[in-house]
């Protein structure tokens, strides 16, 4: 009967080891995620009339928005990772229509998930460069989160000036 308890006393504190493991990678990818799957599902439901729409000249248009945050997925994983850019396409200059816009989304967030599955807490830990200054691999990566949130929250107000739900709304 001891052997028994030891051995469950034993697989009860080893299981969460296991769990937490990686558990600052696993808890930036699901808020990278949420943001991903808003971003997305919005640049999707809208009509090709509403990537024009800009409340004000001096702003974004949603397309631009859209495009925006497709390219900074380049920049802020490549740096994460501590690797060149692979994007030399400046989406808000080149992609204009939403299938070219959504499409440019889509392959953004696909390269931060390659990032992500590559990433371990060990390598978030890491120093490196960003906008010319020192920071930490996951530091990054939250900026890219916080940065998506950013620009979901202008998508967001666009939306509802235009009488339109989003995505995250209607969970």
């Amino acid at each position: 009967m001891k052997k028994v308890n030891l051995a469950a006393l034993v697989l009860t504190l080893g299981v969460p080891q296991l769990v937490s493991a990686q558990a600052v990678t696993s808890s930036l990818l699901g808020l990278h995620e949420t943001t991903k799957d808003n971003i997305v599902a919005s640049a999707q439901m809208l009509d090709e009339d509403m990537y024009a729409f800009r409340p004000t000249d001096e702003v974004r248009s949603m397309g631009q928005l859209f495009a925006h945050v497709a390219g900074a997925q380049y920049s802020f994983c490549s740096a994460a990772a501590g690797e060149a850019n692979p994007n030399s396409e400046n989406f808000e200059e080149t992609r204009t229509t939403k299938a070219s816009i959504v499409e440019a989304l889509e392959q953004g967030f696909g390269y931060c998930e390659g990032v992500y599955a590559r990433m371990t807490d060990d390598m978030g830990a890491r120093s490196v460069t960003f906008f010319g200054g020192p920071n930490t691999a996951f530091g990054v990566l939250a900026f890219n989160s916080a940065h998506n949130y950013e620009h979901y929250g202008n998508l967001v107000t666009y939306m509802r000036l235009n009488g339109i739900t989003p995505p995250s709304s209607m969970q």
